[in-house]
């Protein structure tokens, strides 16, 4: 499809961060099974949760547009996702408090990717005048914060001291 539009653009980038939602999450459990923290691995699962409410959320948007919510696959997501699997999961860390700390660094490339797509979303529904759709999406962009948030806490109260 050809980009001819702010609208255009705005489907196309809600079927990207749809793409890199759903590689995200498969990632985001495989992280959650490697991880050795308890709090880290709720924290990595409630992840999970988020990001499956954020793909309903953006598939529901997608639809209603007419368009396919899978209609394109994200390559950025697709490399930080390789990246979580080969640093957080696949590489050799011996120390598992050391490998909860990677798997931090892991998640929130990830969470910091969404939080730049829904942030564009976001504005590009307002500039659209989708005020509902605009709201819908700050949610999103709100819920991925928090996560991000919760690593941040998880590492500076805990998980790096140990890891150190």
């Amino acid at each position: 499809m050809a980009l001819a539009n702010l609208k255009d653009i705005y489907i196309d980038q809600l079927q990207d961060i749809f793409s890199a939602d759903t590689q995200a999450e498969k990632v985001t459990r495989e992280l959650a099974e490697a991880a050795s923290d308890p709090k880290l691995k709720k924290a990595l699962m409630a992840g999970v949760e988020g990001i499956e409410e954020g793909r309903k959320t953006l598939a529901e948007i997608i639809k209603s547009h007419g368009e396919d919510p899978t209609g394109e696959f994200c390559k950025g997501m697709e490399g930080l996702v390789k990246e979580a699997r080969s640093h957080g999961i696949e590489e050799e860390i011996t120390d598992a408090d050391a490998r909860d700390a990677m798997i931090i660094t892991q998640y929130q490339r990830m969470a910091h990717y969404g939080i730049a797509g829904y942030g564009c979303l976001v504005a590009f529904a307002k500039r659209l005048g989708l005020t509902e759709e605009a709201h819908k999406l700050q949610r999103c962009l709100e819920a991925t914060a928090d996560g991000d948030r919760t690593m941040t806490e998880l590492a500076e109260f805990g998980i790096n001291q140990a890891a150190a």
